[in-house]
């Protein structure tokens, strides 16, 4: 058994790569810090290689591609991405731009290229870490929600089209709140409710796409906020939206 994960060198990445080496996968690790993918190579039982690379760049998702199509990849994890905080008129553009490329184009293609391979086998598993921010607007950091947005709805779709073709290649979304990894830091922002454990959430998540699961929203937390958001009127879930990323703080670097 192999299986890719992106954006492997710390948080919920790092962490599928353990719980997948754990359960006998080859494990290809994808991510721009070499030397963190080195420190996770080490801890790892199982035969594993790593694959250095900045995937915001389009160039290097194909390659990434070409590289592993032989490789009879049987679990593709995407997770590589980031978020920025800040008024949309403030952020930087080129900033917004990346994340785009990282946080919508690299999921698509990769998923694209892998599915294809997946249905003529008929078997395999994707797993998008998406974003509770897939089901909501997030003024103050509303690119990055418009990102999550875009992969939780595409997997769905994709999701329903499989089913009714009866394939046994599954695709997931994983949605989580707010979990502890160095997205805040990246980011520009601290969140003011206390992080899911990633070592937890990224073992749930295995255990959820393994078992078929469409949408993965790890936390009891979580899951009460997506239920009565879908009560809340536009506006009103906006209003709170904003005064709740209002209180995030920039940090002092």
């Amino acid at each position: 058994m192999k299986a890719l994960i992106t954006g492997a060198s710390s948080g919920l990445g790092r962490d599928m790569a353990k719980t997948l080496d754990s359960m006998g996968y080859e494990v290809f690790l994808v991510a721009r810090r070499e030397e963190r993918l080195q420190s996770l190579q080490k801890e790892l039982k199982n035969k594993s290689q790593i694959i250095p690379m900045d995937l915001a760049s389009e160039d290097n998702v194909y390659e990434l591609y070409q590289r592993l199509k032989k490789e009879d990849i049987s679990f593709v994890i995407n997770n590589a991405g980031f978020g920025l905080f800040g008024e949309f008129v403030e952020t930087d553009l080129d900033t917004e731009l990346k994340m785009i490329d990282l946080n919508i184009k690299t999921y698509h293609i990769l998923t694209k290229l892998f599915l294809k391979d997946m249905v003529k086998k008929n078997r395999g598993y994707i797993l998008n870490v998406c974003s509770s921010a897939g089901f909501m607007a997030g003024p103050r950091l509303s690119t990055y929600y418009a990102t999550k947005n875009y992969v939780t709805k595409l997997t769905m779709a994709i999701n329903e089209e499989l089913r009714q073709k009866k394939s046994k290649v599954v695709i997931s979304a994983l949605c989580p709140g707010p979990v502890k990894t160095e997205f805040n830091q990246v980011a520009q922002g601290n969140f003011q409710v206390k992080g899911a454990d990633s070592s937890k959430v990224a073992r749930y998540a295995i255990k959820k796409t393994l078992k078929g699961k469409m949408l993965i929203v790890p936390t009891l937390f979580m899951k009460l906020t997506l239920f009565f958001n879908r009560f809340a009127p536009h506006r009103l879930a906006l209003i709170v939206a904003y005064h709740f990323q209002k209180r995030k703080t920039k940090f002092n670097k």
